[in-house]
């Protein structure tokens, strides 16, 4: 809209270098997330109504763990028996190696790594369902939430920074918990039996074992507390990236058009060397991890083969059980190396389910009242009654806004730029509230109506064209989703658009790209005029609506909007004033409050702001002559 951004000087975009405001941070020290326990406690009352099927992925997940920790001791019985039997050979004995019980040793481990693949398998596809259903979940509340929070959120924040909440955040979260959930229950369930096991096994050789457990934990907290901050400034710097590169993309045309190419890749590169400053360094900390923890797990093995070694000499420990020990003691730094790993996942996850927690949790438009207006047929009697807003409530732009409008009258709103003209629309159709004093329609405060209802009764046609990636049918249809075809049609006639439509190879079924580029500017406000005429509504909004057609089609767009203004009441925004001389009144706007009221010819009469204003318009300026 024209005058928006003069009229929001004091309401600057949160981020990304084009909206003004500050860089999302640039400069500052990385913070950690804010609240893990509070996040992670929130994650977990998400998924209470997927409770049954994670309550079984734990099950299953603990149950195939149980059942691949049995494995190593059941074969060390039969390297135990393999090993008598070599040496009963030596030792001359007819009894030899007992390949029956080490057969059924072998069935037996088959049957039970199956059953725990098996067991693995159901845990991994259910988890998979849950993910999926907690990521369409969680972008479906995004959604919803972003048609309940207020205009001004937009107006503050860049839309790549909520389109990364949606994707990346969200992306995130939902990997987090497809991988993570079920490991954390297999590492725990693995680490305990594995324990268990080497207990039953040797006590003195599981001390043994145990004792590089403080040191892993150590190693794991102080990786875990560096690696936290980076984690969350990735996710942050990611915002500010996609909400730079999608402002960029969107804006091309003026970037190139202001040479601003060198200036826009001096912001990525800042926003980018950040993101890869915080991203290597979470990464590199989270990958020191396996390699630590490798070499503790090393250490460890070594204790164990000679204390092993030595214990067998003695007699007091078989060869089968050294092995099944050894296999224990290695799969026994498993499970704590994956605990770490989690760790630093969760300290993602926990920085992106944060982000998305906060804006589900942004402040939403004020609820409709409990017991709202239902208008049969809306009239468009509309009432100013001494309206003040402001974007801020210390800046306050429209101070005392009164006027009467009588249904079906067609009223202008003139004034220079930031008078508040624009505003006043936005106020009409309650994309903010007043601050003071309130609009009526039909005698009921706009308030009294839900949003949809009102909404329902006004047609706007904006200075910017508004078109989406479909064809020319469906672009104009949404202004009626229920219009046939042939409604479409004669809309487009009503709007004279249906001539150039018919030019074009494929006519109605000729795809809009996302920027509406295989159109001109004009074409697009006609297609967006057409849009409101099909809808058909009781009280219309012109916002500069012939401001982007050549003068030509500017006179057929008139013809067209005179024959739909009548018997509505229409509210005309206009800077030419020559297009507004039949307007049955026009406010004049001055600094936010009306100066002047009355039609063309008693305005001009007065010889005030408005006559000052009009003949501005058609002034020529002599040049000096030259001596």
């Amino acid at each position: 809209m024209s005058e928006e951004r003069n009229e929001r000087q004091s309401t600057p975009r949160q981020h990304g270098p084009m909206g003004g405001g500050p860089m999302g941070g640039m400069g500052m020290p990385g913070q950690k997330a804010r609240d893990f326990r509070g996040t992670m406690s929130k994650l977990i009352s998400y998924l209470r109504e997927y409770r049954l099927s994670i309550i079984i992925v734990l099950i299953f997940a603990a149950a195939s763990t149980v059942f691949s920790i049995v494995g190593p001791r059941i074969l060390g019985e039969a390297t135990t028996k393999l090993f008598e039997g070599v040496l009963a050979q030596l030792a001359g004995s007819e009894e030899g190696i007992d390949f029956e019980f080490i057969g059924n040793i072998v069935l037996l481990l088959l049957v039970l790594y199956v059953i725990s693949a098996i067991f693995r398998y159901i845990q991994t596809w259910i988890m998979a369902g849950v993910s999926m259903k907690v990521t369409y979940k969680m972008r479906k509340d995004i959604s919803e939430k972003m048609n309940r929070l207020p205009l001004r959120y937009f107006d503050g924040t860049s839309h790549g920074e909520v389109l990364s909440r949606i994707t990346n955040d969200v992306d995130t979260v939902s990997q987090s918990l497809n991988q993570s959930l079920a490991q954390i229950v297999t590492s725990v369930t693995m680490l305990i039996g594995v324990i268990i096991m080497m207990l039953s096994i040797s006590v003195l050789m599981t001390v043994a074992s145990i004792l590089v457990i403080p040191l892993s934990l150590v190693i794991v907290a102080v990786v875990v507390s560096r690696s936290q901050r980076y984690f969350s400034e990735q996710q942050e710097y990611l915002g500010h990236l996609n909400g730079h590169i999608e402002e960029m993309y969107s804006g091309h045309i003026v970037v190139k058009a202001y040479n601003g190419e060198e200036k826009s890749i001096e912001t990525f590169d800042v926003f980018n060397t950040e993101l890869y400053d915080s991203a290597w360094k979470s990464q590199f900390l989270s990958g020191l991890l396996m390699p630590i923890m490798t070499f503790v797990g090393n250490v460890g093995y070594v204790v164990v083969s000679l204390l092993g070694g030595y214990l067998a000499i003695n007699g007091a420990i078989t060869v089968g059980d050294i092995q099944a020990f050894i296999q224990y003691s290695r799969t026994f730094m498993q499970p704590i190396t994956q605990i770490a790993n989690i760790s630093n996942v969760l300290q993602q996850t926990a920085a992106a389910a944060e982000r998305v927690f906060e804006f589900l949790a942004e402040e939403e438009e004020v609820p409709n009242t409990d017991s709202p207006v239902q208008p049969q047929n809306v009239e468009g009697h509309v009432t100013f009654d001494h309206v003040k807003f402001g974007y801020n409530a210390d800046n306050i732009i429209i101070k005392d806004f009164s006027a009467e409008v009588e249904p079906g009258k067609k009223i202008a709103i003139v004034g220079p730029t930031g008078a508040g003209k624009t505003t006043i629309v936005k106020l009409l159709m309650r994309f903010y509230d007043v601050n003071g004093g309130g609009i009526l329609v039909d005698g009921h405060d706009i308030r009294d109506y839900t949003r949809h209802d009102l909404r329902k009764s006004f047609g706007m046609v904006l200075q910017d064209a508004w078109l989406y990636n479909d064809t020319i049918m469906e672009n104009i249809r949404y202004g009626r989703l229920d219009a046939t075809d042939e409604e479409v049609i004669a809309a487009a006639k009503a709007a004279h658009v249906d001539h150039f439509v018919r030019t074009l190879p494929d006519g109605y079924q000729t795809i809009l790209d996302e920027e509406s580029g295989n159109v001109s500017a004009g074409q697009k406000q006609l297609l967006t005029i057409a849009r409101v005429i099909l809808a058909d509504p009781s009280i219309l909004i012109l916002d500069e609506a012939t401001s982007s057609v050549d003068t030509r089609t500017e006179v057929l767009i008139q013809r067209a909007m005179d024959n739909l203004m009548q018997n509505r009441t229409s509210f005309i925004i206009a800077h030419r004033l020559s297009t507004i001389r039949n307007a049955d009144s026009i406010l004049v706007m001055r600094d936010g409050d009306i100066v002047e009221q009355g039609n063309h010819e008693e305005l001009l009469e007065r010889g005030g702001f408005y006559a000052e204003l009009y003949n501005s318009q058609f002034e020529t300026t002599e040049e000096p002559s030259v001596a």
